[in-house]
């Protein structure tokens, strides 16, 4: 393969010199896959995602097999990966019992999921805002007490498909109040895609004045519209430096049928190379995994950044 040249690094003012990409390919990405993918293959993906440079990657999920089928083998992949060393891989955990599996099995990074609209909590939790957020309080206190590094998930930031618009004030709200419970940072979602730069630094600045720093504060963007990049940008402006991203563009979400791919980490790698801000990920690696793993789900990724460098 021809050594790769491009994209040429050309820096811009005022942003952040290194950013955090935190790896959701393996959990976000892999539960909308309709087909279950078996637990050696996401053992490989993982491992192969950890070898391109990847130091946070979400592994997988201990919610109810009933309601990610695709997940169900959290007891027996998570014991896979112990050989991974120097990488954080925090689980998703949706209420104690949940808890209790991840810590049975030494997980020392768990995440916890919200939502900023009621129809998305009732769709997703099965409950109210308020009320999840009153289940997830044991759940932070009980991790917070062993030192386990919770990160809060905030679904629905700038729009919701059966509520649209979602107000600025509402999302920094349970924003604010997962933050209060304990976490030690915060991950906005836009869920569905239909974030522009200008509501990105709004909602961050709404943020900010109310006391949620933006060290504390990642972005997850899918690109149903193609903005995610673009979103991506205007968020590191601000001083982001956590970026949420999915190899190959996986995923999307269950529960709300508009919500398209993530953010591929290959097209955030190679907007941060050419802008001169480190990562720490080999990009020809990263390609190569989700060339890889587009083979064993039998299609083709998504991300336009993979398409590109596989084919040179």
């Amino acid at each position: 393969m021809t050594p790769r040249t491009l994209p040429m690094t050309v820096p811009a003012q005022d942003l952040p010199p290194r950013v955090r990409i935190h790896e959701v390919g393996a959990r976000d990405g892999l539960q909308n896959e309709k087909a279950v993918v078996p637990t050696e293959v996401k053992a490989e993906f993982i491992h192969r995602l950890a070898a391109s440079g990847l130091t946070s990657i979400e592994a997988t999920s201990f919610v109810h097999p009933k309601w990610v089928p695709q997940l169900a083998d959290a007891e027996d992949l998570f014991p896979r990966l112990a050989d991974i060393e120097g990488v954080a891989l925090p689980v998703l955990v949706p209420n104690e019992r949940g808890l209790d599996r991840a810590l049975a099995l030494g997980a020392r990074r768990i995440a916890v999921f919200g939502s900023a609209t009621e129809t998305f909590a009732a769709r997703n939790l099965n409950r109210t805002v308020d009320e999840s957020l009153a289940m997830f309080e044991p759940v932070v206190a009980r991790a917070k007490a062993d030192k386990v590094h919770v990160r809060g998930y905030l679904s629905m930031c700038f729009g919701d498909p059966w509520e649209g618009p979602v107000p600025v004030h509402q999302v920094v709200r349970v924003a604010k109040a997962l933050m209060d419970l304990g976490c030690d940072e915060l991950s906005l979602g836009d869920t569905i895609g239909v974030a522009t730069p200008g509501h990105v630094q709004d909602l961050l600045s709404e943020l900010n004045e109310e006391g949620v720093r933006t060290d504390a504060i990642g972005v997850h963007f899918h690109d149903t519209y193609g903005q995610a990049l673009s979103n991506t940008l205007a968020a590191l402006q601000h001083g982001v430096t956590t970026v949420d991203a999915s190899a190959g563009g996986l995923g999307g979400c269950p529960y709300a049928k508009s919500a398209t791919g993530n953010l591929a980490t290959e097209d955030l790698v190679w907007m941060l190379e050419g802008l001169g801000i480190e990562t720490g990920v080999d990009l020809d690696a990263l390609t190569a995994t989700s060339v890889w793993l587009a083979e064993q789900l039998g299609r083709p990724s998504p991300s336009r950044t993979v398409r590109a460098l596989s084919v040179r």
